[in-house]
């Protein structure tokens, strides 16, 4: 691997470009060795990446006795009725085939006393089938091993500190990017050219004041994507994780699904289990379910909290030692305390609308990981089944451009544009928008006044990362808007049912979401231009 902090972007001309150095990124182009590749980091390698922070693990049916087609009918079942089949099905085929990978890029997963895979249990899935490293720093552990990996791939360059800031098209195809330096807004744009991009950016956590994902998951590459034309699918479909420990902190320390996977409880502050009236697993109900159980709790002023004293008890340091560490960092010993907890937006299920090799609707432009929306989720993904679809659309897309020759592509002269500097107040306004009127629980109203902010966010502002982040949020917010029905994480209080006109996958562009934007007719909401 060759890292550059001055990059010669010329010499990029007839490479693939990946954009994101998370999960599917490195993935991605480790799979493309020895085919030369440039991968843009926004951070240097390691940091900012939402997988890192990955806590359960990956789901694999790889345990004796388990199936591939238990794992896709659990990953149809908590869908919501609109997981493409096929795809669940291809997706849990492969998934024994992507652990072997990174075991072989020398990932340490957790063995029984056997030599066998450990595997464990989470919300939802029939089977124990997760694959675990050191309990909850699987996602940590498959980073630091694929970046040594790529740190010894010679057709790998690197290009750190550099975030792109818009997708380059000709004739409807792509022809490059424009980057500028990371936490520098006032440096000049560059270009890079190039006929083939992979986005791996991430999803969009960061557009919620409560979330667990790092503030590179702001919605960049989906925005980046939507701009240039591409399809988006299903962006109303937002997860939040129910159990995010409350201990001040942005991003929010995540308590991972397997503690309650080992028995933990949830209860409020009278210490009532108030999971046992909401859904027959109570506990182990599908996300969307317990965050809105949480939510209730704490909206009703009982507050809500993880209790493992019983469950797991002394032996949390050990078996938790991240979510230990959260917690003792903010003064709770989880051993004999419950955990405050509150519902954070954690994974985006929609995303740039690709097929099943990664390919956009834009030619030259391949998705993969938490930017991407493939089908495989629906409504509400399935517990550790992102890094699967990760790792496993990665390798496909890197399957998909190993042969192809791409004709050279001039570097564009792009005129010097203004830019300024991301404003923390109006960055902070639109996060508290999105928590309070596209979060857990929605309706019309709230959605509407939220976009009349976002629409008019995206049309005036000088800073390119809130255009980005005002572009995906009136994403997501108009197609929750559209979406007058209940299903899977996507919950209008005004509409609380499921309605089989809606049965289907949403598939939408920028444009659509800006012709929703003008039949919204709202002026009570002032919106502070100084961006």
């Amino acid at each position: 691997m060759n890292t550059f902090s001055h990059p010669d972007f010329a010499n990029t001309t007839g490479e693939i470009v990946i954009v994101g150095a998370g999960l599917a990124g490195l993935f991605c182009a480790l799979k493309l060795a020895p085919r030369r590749v440039t991968l843009i980091a926004a951070a240097p390698l390691g940091e900012g990446a939402s997988s890192a922070w990955a806590q359960g693990g990956i789901a694999a049916a790889v345990a004796e006795g388990d199936t591939a087609e238990a794992h896709a009918a659990d990953t149809i079942a908590v869908g919501g009725g609109i997981v493409d089949e096929k795809v669940a099905m291809a997706l849990t085929r492969e998934a024994g085939a992507r652990i072997h990978d990174l075991l072989q890029y020398g990932v340490p997963f957790d063995r029984d006393l056997e030599g066998k895979l450990a595997v464990g249990r989470e919300a939802a899935h029939s089977a124990r089938r997760i694959v675990h490293v050191q309990g909850d720093r699987a996602g940590k552990a498959i980073i630091a091993a694929l970046i040594e990996a790529v740190r010894n791939t010679p057709s790998i360059r690197v290009i750190e500190d550099y975030v792109a800031e818009s997708l380059l098209t000709e004739n409807g195809s792509v022809s490059g990017l424009q980057l500028r330096r990371s936490n520098d807004p006032a440096s000049p744009p560059v270009s890079i050219a190039t006929r083939a991009v992979v986005m791996a950016t991430g999803g969009i956590g960061h557009l919620y004041s409560v979330t667990t994902n790092p503030v590179e998951a702001s919605g960049s590459g989906l925005a980046l994507a939507a701009r240039a034309g591409a399809v988006v699918a299903d962006p109303e479909f937002v997860q939040f994780h129910p159990t995010a420990i409350m201990i001040g902190q942005d991003p929010a320390p995540l308590a991972t699904e397997a503690l309650r996977g080992e028995g933990a409880t949830l209860i409020n502050s009278a210490g009532e289990r108030f999971m046992l009236k909401q859904h027959p697993l109570a506990e182990l109900a599908p996300r969307d379910i317990v965050a809105r159980g949480v939510f209730a709790e704490i909206a009703a002023g009982r507050g809500a909290f993880l209790d493992a004293t019983k469950a797991v008890g002394a032996k949390f340091a050990e078996k938790f030692p991240t979510v230990y560490a959260s917690c003792v960092a903010g003064g709770i010993n989880p051993a004999t305390q419950p955990i405050p907890i509150a519902p954070a937006a954690h994974y985006h299920m929609g995303g740039i609308a690709v097929d099943m090799q990664g390919r956009s609707s834009i030619p030259g432009l391949w998705a993969a990981g938490e930017v991407s929306s493939t089908g495989a989720h629906g409504a509400n993904r399935l517990a550790s089944n992102s890094l699967l679809e990760a790792v496993v659309y990665a390798a496909r897309i890197a399957e998909d451009l190993k042969d192809r020759s791409f004709a050279p592509v001039s570097l564009i002269d792009l005129p010097v544009t203004r830019n300024v500097a991301l404003s923390p107040h109006i960055e902070s306004e639109l996060r508290a928008m999105m928590s309070a009127n596209v979060g857990v629980i929605r309706d019309a109203e709230g959605l509407a006044e939220a976009i009349h902010m976002f629409a008019a966010l995206e049309r005036d502002t000088n800073s390119a990362a809130l255009r980005n982040m005002a572009t995906t949020a009136l994403l997501v917010a108009t197609a929750a808007h559209v979406r007058e029905e209940s299903r899977g994480a996507h919950y209008r209080s005004d509409f609380p049912a499921e309605h089989p006109d809606f049965a289907r996958r949403t598939m939408t562009t920028l444009a659509a979401a800006q012709a929703v934007a003008a039949t919204l007719q709202r002026h009570s909401f002032a919106v502070p231009m100084s961006a």
